[in-house]
């Protein structure tokens, strides 16, 4: 026989497995927006594949997610989501599919309207991108040039019109 102890302690494992699973979103209706995916999409928009890896291939999703989470406020965190959010139902209403199954020409464009009217958003977004890139493995060694061991201190060196920036 179950003692009210643990009935309580099991009701309350069910709810909250029921409130972070997202299954409390499908029980009213509401859609879930996988924001790893998306911002991958994103961030590869902003920083696509060319002779380098783009940010997708950098996995700078993961790192947008950390940040977010851990070195901003829930207000900057709540809000940047909800860009998310609108920029998905705006692609929705706009193209009547989401932004991942957008040609990359339709991405280009599309980003390029959204950000010209949520560039709060944008901003944040791009530096995000841009930080998580160049911070990544792929982006310091491949897009940077790198030197793991380096030499003597040389604050302004002259770069030569093809020459990669080295990487910090």
């Amino acid at each position: 026989m179950m003692k009210r102890r643990e009935a309580v302690q099991l009701v309350t494992l069910a709810v909250g497995a029921f409130f972070t699973t997202g299954l409390a979103h499908e029980a009213v209706g509401q859609t879930v927006v996988a924001p790893d995916a998306l911002l991958a999409e994103l961030a590869d928009v902003i920083i696509p594949t060319t002779t380098t890896p783009g940010a997708k291939a950098a996995g700078v999703e993961k790192f947008i997610i950390r940040m977010l989470r851990d070195c901003h406020s829930k207000q900057d965190h709540d809000s940047f989501y909800a860009g998310l959010s609108k920029l998905e139902g705006e692609c929705n209403a706009k193209f009547g599919k989401p932004f991942a199954q957008l040609s990359p020409e339709q991405k280009v464009d599309f980003m390029k309207a959204f950000a010209s009217v949520n560039k709060p958003f944008f901003l944040k977004l791009k530096q995000l991108t841009v930080t998580g890139y160049f911070n990544s493995e792929i982006g310091a060694t491949q897009a940077l040039a790198y030197l793991p061991i380096p030499g003597r201190f040389e604050g302004s060196v002259p770069l030569s019109p093809s020459q990669k920036a080295w990487a910090l």
